[in-house]
């Protein structure tokens, strides 16, 4: 997922969140209607959420809405935390050489797609590979969709050796390769 599609994700999770919370602030009179009526020129909706009173509402419609703000909070905080990953961070790039003057460095979107190719090679259909690094080495996960009539085992090892060799002939540090196969494409 590129940066602009986690952005408007992240947006709308935070809109998510957000909007109800001002609503609820306006309902119980926190914010007063006055001066929201100012900025949006919604004043039937406002005077609406501003007449809010839970003494009008049945026993019954306090449920449903109750089971529709945890569904919200729910949804935005499951868009919240895909988007805020805490458990993988990733090195922007990796020294091959480190001699002096003649330094190499590799960055990880160049790792990531040469362990990609490297499981096509393989015979791996539609490859998708992350991944994680707490200092130099790699860790690499792959998934792959296997080819008809293909051996998930033999596929499985194949990839992982085949990105375990593309990633030594470059002179890439990894701690582990790992690799699933997650069906028939």
């Amino acid at each position: 997922m590129n940066g602009f599609n986690r952005f408007i994700m992240l947006l709308i999770a935070i809109l998510m969140i957000v909007i109800p919370v001002f609503f609820l602030l306006v309902g119980f009179g926190v914010i007063a209607s006055s001066v929201v009526s100012n900025y949006v020129n919604y004043d039937a909706a406002v005077q609406g959420l501003s007449s809010l009173s839970t003494s009008s509402v049945t026993q019954g419609a306090r449920i449903i809405i109750a089971i529709i703000g945890v569904l919200i909070v729910l949804i935005a905080l499951y868009l919240l935390l895909k988007e805020l990953t805490f458990g993988s961070s990733v090195a922007r790039d990796t020294t091959i050489d480190e001699t002096p003057g003649q330094e190499t460095r590799l960055t990880a979107k160049a790792v990531k797609s040469l362990s990609e190719n490297a499981a096509r090679e393989a015979g791996a259909v539609s490859p998708s590979v992350s991944l994680a690094s707490d200092g130099k080495p790699y860790s690499v996960f792959c998934d792959v969709k296997a080819g008809e009539n293909s051996n998930y085992t033999e596929l499985a090892t194949q990839v992982r050796e085949n990105i375990r060799n593309a990633l030594g002939s470059q002179k890439v540090s990894y701690e582990e390769v790992q690799v699933t196969v997650l069906g028939r494409a």
